[in-house]
């Protein structure tokens, strides 16, 4: 009860928290009505987002939540309501039929993700919004459907450049400071989870760690050209002719 207790205080997941409040604000001002396609939808969760617009949801529906010995696992993952179950990079719609594409937290769980991009830059319509969220740095989960991390700015901006779109908005999601804090609240639990003999220890530099977090008086991110917890992006399909 009192592990419990301690790792609640510990772990704030606040990468996830600062996530969804900037899906929530981007999502709200896409038009009502518009057509969007939410790729690698998973369980739905930002469905609710986009109650405004006409939803369609896309996921590959293979990964049923069971743990496989390593890395993170949900214990269940359901699937079952997704719109159209097929491969990401392969998606039976035709050229510009959606409005706005939603790729969030996915781009890390496909094994090339580059031609998820092409892929997106064919299904929108020309002035369409594409909405990505990713990782620069994360633990490995949904294994074995996790193929690659360190999302930088420069992977958004030379892909997406090159795919004919302008970028509207990057946006790191933190910066090295938040990865840190991140990580070190994680010490105690992954440290027990291995079995390491000090894990007890490592709970208290857990709490050590999240004191001087606490205590810092600049939170603004500062360090995100060094390393950040992911990055926000949107950007829009520029007419065909003015393709690169």
């Amino acid at each position: 009860m009192i592990l419990t207790k301690i790792k609640k205080s510990l772990y704030n997941d606040f990468n996830a928290t600062r996530r969804n409040l900037w899906l929530t604000q981007r999502l709200s001002e896409i038009p009502k009505n518009l057509r969007i396609l939410d790729a690698g939808a998973g369980e739905l969760k930002n469905k609710p987002l986009c109650s405004h617009l006409q939803y369609v949801s896309q996921d590959f529906g293979q990964y049923e939540g069971e743990d496989n010995g390593t890395g993170l696992h949900t214990g269940k993952w359901d699937t079952s309501k997704i719109d159209i179950v097929c491969d990401v990079i392969n998606i039976p719609e035709p050229d510009n039929s959606f409005d706005a594409i939603l790729c969030s937290e996915v781009l890390e769980h496909i094994p090339d993700p580059t031609l998820a991009l092409k892929e997106f830059q064919r299904l929108l319509k020309p002035g369409g919004k594409l909405i990505l969220t990713a990782p620069f740095s994360s633990l490995v989960h949904f294994a074995p459907y996790y193929y690659c991390s360190g999302f930088s700015r420069y992977w958004y901006e030379h892909h997406l450049t090159k795919l004919g779109f302008a970028i509207d908005e990057l946006t790191p999601n933190g910066d090295w400071f938040d990865f840190c804090h991140q990580e070190i609240a994680r010490l105690g639990i992954v440290a027990k989870r291995y079995g390491e003999k000090l894990w007890p220890l490592a709970y208290l530099l857990s709490l050590i760690g999240i004191m001087f977090f606490k205590l810092r008086r600049n939170k603004e991110p500062k360090a995100s050209d060094l390393c950040s917890l992911g990055w926000h992006c949107i950007a829009t399909k520029l007419q065909e002719q003015q393709k690169c």
